[in-house]
């Protein structure tokens, strides 16, 4: 195994386990499945309604949405999933895993062109826009492009559809380092193993180490919309509780903090 791939199997690796709490599958307590980039407003969340109401906090198990979304499959317990993407809440769905009349659109986001804190790179993120240059402007960078797995994680293939309609991904699909979730993917421009890389604009305000270089246009790839039900079976009575509080302008500010667009309108105060 080369030197990049070893670095990018430890980062990988760390961002699960940073993101995993141990016990997150266990039968007691609430659990809910939720996107990788949902951690930092998600942790907050749960700690406030926690202290509220005086109940356990829930256990929050954080991955790509595609892991997720397989993990339920094989039967993982869960009370409640949030998707980064409708296609991935809409396979789960097929799958009658979830209590369709409990789904609703939570969140949208953004995604953005990110490097290192210290960087000099500036990017103009537009049609025809040469990414592949702006990868090979800092030496000793290896000119890799981090994302999220392209194919199945929801901040892979918002990346890739953007660079496609741009006119930039031929240029730059050899080069990029593809991450099982998107914190894995920031993770890696944040210790410089990668000069540039693409995640959620949520992400980038979370990670002191690294800055924003670009936005991407919000018609270059699908809305970004962050969907939430309650699973078929929660074996929680606290799931519908909690699933509500999400929905509540209790929970927006920490949802808004973070960068999120709130997109439920009729948020209430319980």
């Amino acid at each position: 195994m080369g030197l990049w791939m070893k670095r990018r199997a430890w980062l990988g690796l760390a961002a699960a386990i940073a993101m995993a709490p141990a016990g997150a599958w266990a039968q007691d307590g609430m659990v809910i499945f939720a996107a990788a980039s949902l951690k930092n407003a998600l942790d907050e969340i749960a700690s406030a309604w926690s202290k509220e109401t005086g109940k356990p906090a829930p256990r929050l198990s954080y991955a790509a949405s595609s892991a997720l979304a397989k993990q339920m499959e094989q039967g993982a317990p869960a009370d409640m999933f949030i998707s980064a993407d409708l296609d991935w809440m809409d396979h789960v769905e097929k799958k009658d895993l979830i209590q369709k009349d409990t789904r609703f659109n939570l969140l949208g986001n953004k995604i953005v062109l990110i490097a290192p804190r210290d960087s000099k790179t500036t990017v103009a993120v537009k049609q025809g826009f040469d990414l592949a240059k702006a990868l090979n402007s800092e030496k000793g960078a290896g000119g890799k492009l981090a994302m999220a797995n392209v194919d199945a994680v929801p901040a892979g293939k918002y990346g890739k559809s953007a660079l496609e309609k741009l006119g930039a991904w031929d240029g730059v699909k050899g080069s990029v380092a593809q991450a099982e979730n998107v914190r894995a993917a920031l993770l890696l421009v944040a210790r410089g193993e990668a000069p540039l890389g693409i995640v959620y604009a949520t992400d980038a305000a979370a990670e002191p180490n690294v800055k924003i270089v670009g936005e991407f246009p919000g018609d270059s790839h699908p809305p970004i919309i962050y969907p939430a039900a309650l699973t078929k079976a929660p074996k929680s009575p606290d799931a519908k509780a909690f699933l509500d509080y999400l929905k509540s302008s209790k929970a927006r500010p920490a949802f808004e903090k973070q960068g999120f667009t709130v997109l439920v309108k009729s948020a209430s105060s319980t």
